[in-house]
């Protein structure tokens, strides 16, 4: 691969395989799925344990009279989840009052589902683009009212981000009672253009849920900018943070009438109050959030995320070239993630699918998501700052052996 002159000058800086120290990676595998689950630096890992400890020194005190307001006033002058949540809040351009913690985008995204109000015949919109789980709890919720799925077709390969606004406009209809959006889609690996889909759907007094799952950490976020309704999020994949560490940002005038999946002591003081205490769990994912993006900001938050961004471009231009195919989208609709097409000899179900990621994985040692979209082959690469485009390399030239051989046999 010739490196052009932006990639030297980024790959001689802080970023690199030397990242990989951080991190408690297996040193002998080429790990492009960061997207997937997340990794947490060691020293987030160990502001997670050194909170643990702390909570095990005096589990009552720390569960019961420090970690929430529900049990009255502590020695602390702010109860734990609500100094990390503003932290959070501060990260995302938002207020720490209008933010509680959940374990994953999915808790989040059915919470907001597990409130709504439907009378038979409500539609709830979703795009075909949508993660499957949301997918399956926007139809649970949708059929056990008496209301209707509805699934926008968004087409992918996508040339324009205003195809998909335009899209939106003609999907909604009366009886449309909310909207889930991704910020960026998990398959296809896309950063959609939200505040104007946001807009047209408030333009037609459609409230707007956002799955955010792959947004914290990798793209700039200011949440209220974007004008949605609810915000649901994961930490714990670009954001660094612990696994289990989702949150869910709420416009203050849709709070009164949102309740978490889990009915606890907390019912009825308020949508803070509700969230911070659903029953005992160990919340150390969610206090260490801070530390998380605290070490972002001291490795240059900015620097991260145009290195990232810089990785999966450059791997989508050269992939494409490669192998003979369109970009599938458009720069500005691509982050730190990029989904490519691969050769249609390679298969065109998920079991060649499934089957040429375990090949990659304990024949080359390159971990990397292989798709099955639209009746053929795609793989997902995810640009973390320890990731060069050497491993990019390494990847085609693993993939390349596999089509010569089936074109050979």
């Amino acid at each position: 691969m010739d490196f052009d002159q932006d990639t030297k000058a980024l790959e001689a800086g802080p970023f690199g395989r030397a990242m990989r120290a951080h991190w408690l990676l297996d040193p002998t595998i080429i790990y492009l799925n960061h997207g997937t689950v997340g990794a947490t630096p060691k020293r987030v890992l160990a502001v997670q344990q050194a909170l643990r400890e702390e909570m095990e020194q005096q589990p009552a005190r720390f569960l019961l009279r420090e970690l929430s307001a529900l049990s009255g006033p502590s020695e602390r002058a702010l109860p734990r989840l609500r100094e990390a949540a503003q932290a959070v809040a501060r990260f995302m351009g938002a207020e720490g009052q209008d933010l509680v913690f959940v374990d994953n985008a999915t808790t989040g995204v059915n919470a907001v589902l597990g409130s709504l109000e439907l009378q038979p015949g409500d539609e709830i919109l979703i795009t075909n683009l949508a993660y499957g789980a949301v997918r399956n709890a926007a139809a649970f919720a949708a059929e056990r009212r008496g209301g209707r799925l509805v699934t926008l077709e968004l087409p992918f390969p996508v040339s324009s981000p205003a195809d998909y606004v335009n899209r939106l406009a003609q999907a909604l209809t009366p009886r449309t009672r909310l909207a889930i959006l991704d910020h960026i889609t998990s398959e296809t690996a896309l950063v959609l253009p939200l505040a104007e889909m946001a807009a047209c759907c408030r333009a037609a007094g459609v409230p707007v849920l956002v799955d955010g799952a792959h947004a914290p950490g990798a793209i700039p976020l200011d949440i209220p900018r974007l004008g949605v309704d609810y915000y649901t999020g994961n930490l714990h994949k670009w954001a660094l943070a612990p696994k289990g560490c989702g949150f869910l940002w709420v416009a203050p005038e849709r709070q009164q009438s949102l309740h978490p999946p889990v009915i606890s002591w907390g019912l009825g003081r308020g949508f803070v109050q509700e969230f911070d205490w659903v029953g005992t769990k160990d919340p150390t994912p969610f206090l260490a959030a801070p530390a998380a993006l605290e070490l972002m900001q001291a490795w240059g938050l900015d620097a991260m995320q145009a290195y990232n961004h810089h990785i999966a471009w450059q791997a989508a231009v050269w992939l494409t070239a490669r192998w003979g195919f369109e970009l599938p989208a458009p720069r500005a609709m691509l982050g730190c993630m990029a989904t490519l097409p691969l050769p249609a000899s390679l298969g065109s179900t998920r079991e060649d699918a499934v089957r040429l990621q375990y090949a990659l994985l304990y024949q080359h040692r390159i971990e990397a998501p292989i798709l099955c979209l639209g009746g053929r082959l795609w793989v997902r690469i995810s640009a973390q700052v320890y990731n060069t485009l050497e491993d990019i390399e390494a990847l085609a030239q693993a993939i390349d052996t596999h089509f010569v051989s089936i074109v050979h046999f």
